[in-house]
């Protein structure tokens, strides 16, 4: 199984919306990839909770049957369209893919 984590820094706004706001959007584009190809085995996102001390704004950890899940779903057209939100929002973004 390959878990796949990725963490986004938003900018303060962009799009017309705030950090925040983008964050919830962000949150729900992600969460609508939940089975958009055979193999995803677990997809949380998380939005750090205001008050605590974070570097980082939102997280998806999502775990995959294969290597060939996480491919199909990279290329998937909803994520493709989910990763044209990103670029527009984000400052930065970290990824870790590991066998678990």
């Amino acid at each position: 199984m390959i878990r796949h984590i990725v963490m986004w820094k938003l900018k303060e706004s962009a799009l017309g919306a705030s950090r925040a706001e983008n964050a919830a959007k962000l949150k729900e584009r992600l969460e609508s990839c939940t089975d958009i190809v055979p193999g995803i085995v677990r997809l949380e996102v998380g939005v750090a909770t205001q008050g605590l001390d974070s570097t980082y704004d939102v997280v998806l950890i999502s775990d995959f049957a294969d290597k060939a899940a996480l491919d199909a779903y990279q290329v998937h057209p909803t994520h493709e369209a989910i990763k044209e939100f990103v670029v527009a929002v984000r400052e930065s973004r970290e990824c870790v893919d590991f066998e678990v």
